[in-house]
């Protein structure tokens, strides 16, 4: 009788042999692990003098408005519009044959006040030695002194209205009370100034030197104070200013002249002014610049080519560096200003990190790397 149970083995075997049969006939070799090759800067502490670019806008060194002192009719217009005048030129001819008038009234009741005070001199002067002796009464001479009192005052008061009348006179020259740009006339010839109130006739504007008046806000100005108190930063060139005119390139070196000692409650910031030179006339006023300010200096500020930080979707940025193993890895850090093509990290790196600026295309994080330094970057070329 036949062993099922020995024929089942056997075929369990032969099975077994089978399929060991249709296996590789050998070991294959492990694949090799790949090596990237990468471009790397070696982080180093560098000194920095940090600047913020705040808003501003240019104002007028001086304003002057000219305005009719005395009523009258406009004669002449002496000026050209937009011109540069000095203090002292003729601007506008108010007519001045009404004043002259007036300046003659003047000179003829100061001449009769002053022949009222010499005859009330001489009666005073006749009536001294008569009332000593009786040949005057006390009261004439009285009368006498108070007539002479009175006439005194008249004639103070015709003087003062003849020097007023002579000023009436002069202030119908209408003159520039400061040298700069004069703007257009605000009233033509014939028109009728002075009437009730000092009609505005022009203005002159100051234009060299000139101000930049700028913004900060009170929280920067209080970080920036306690960082220099701390020592992290150190004292810079704090009076240095550079502006630039809004939507161009041109810029343009002054000095800051002071910040202001309150802080406005509506916008929570502080207002500082910059002055600046101005003999080309290039700046004026209104215009809307942005001033490059001095914030500091950080001894121990580390940069990174702009081209090596990565910004996620959520605003956080990281760079690449080669890690342990020569491997790459992805490190959070936290940036501060740009200098030129060149972020400056504030957080995340120290110096002997090195970042990876070159192939970074094809890194991810864990993989292998060669890292070779990178060519210095020319000053001012981007990366």
């Amino acid at each position: 009788m036949v062993d099922l149970r020995a024929i089942g083995r056997i075929s369990a075997l032969a099975a077994v042999i089978a399929l060991a049969g249709c296996g590789p006939s050998a070991e294959q070799p492990q694949q090799a692990e790949m090596v990237l090759p990468v471009d790397v800067v070696a982080v180093k502490t560098e000194s920095l003098a940090l600047t913020s670019e705040l808003p501003g806008r240019i104002e007028p060194m001086r304003v002057a408005e000219v305005r009719a002192r005395v009523a009258g009719i406009v004669m002449k217009k002496r000026f050209e519009e937009g011109a540069d005048v000095k203090a002292g030129d003729l601007l506008f001819q108010i007519d001045p044959a009404p004043l002259k008038a007036a300046a003659s009234r003047a000179e003829g009741d100061l001449a009769r006040a002053q022949a009222g005070l010499k005859e009330a001199q001489a009666r005073v002067k006749r009536y001294e030695p008569l009332v000593k002796i009786e040949a005057v009464s006390q009261q004439d001479y009285d009368k006498a002194s108070a007539d002479l009192n009175s006439a005194q005052a008249a004639t103070r008061s015709a003087q003062a209205d003849l020097e007023t009348a002579r000023l009436n006179l002069g202030y119908a020259s209408v003159t520039a009370p400061i040298s700069g740009r004069v703007g257009r006339a605000l009233v033509t010839e014939g028109a009728l100034v002075g009437q009730g109130d000092a009609t505005l006739m022009a203005r002159i504007q100051q234009l060299n030197p000139i101000y930049a008046d700028f913004t900060q806000t009170a929280a920067d100005a209080l970080r920036l104070r306690e960082s220099l108190k701390s020592g992290s930063l150190a004292e810079g060139d704090g009076k240095a200013l550079t502006i630039r005119v809004e939507g161009t390139s041109y810029e343009r070196k002054g000095a800051l002249q002071f910040a202001d000692v309150a802080v406005d409650p509506g916008t929570g910031q502080i207002t500082l002014r910059g002055k600046f030179d101005n003999a080309d006339g290039v700046l004026l006023p209104g215009m809307y610049v942005r001033v490059n300010t001095p914030q500091g200096t950080d001894n121990h500020a580390i940069l990174v080519p702009q081209r090596a930080v990565k910004r996620a979707n959520d605003g956080s940025s990281h760079v690449m560096v080669v890690g342990a193993d020569s491997r790459a890895e992805a490190r959070s850090v936290t940036t501060g200003t740009m200098q030129g093509s060149r972020w400056q990290i504030t957080e995340g790196l120290k110096a002997g990190d090195q970042v990876i600026v070159g192939g970074l295309a094809a890194v991810q994080p864990g993989v292998k790397v060669t890292p070779t330094q990178a060519q210095a970057t020319p000053t001012g070329q981007k990366q």
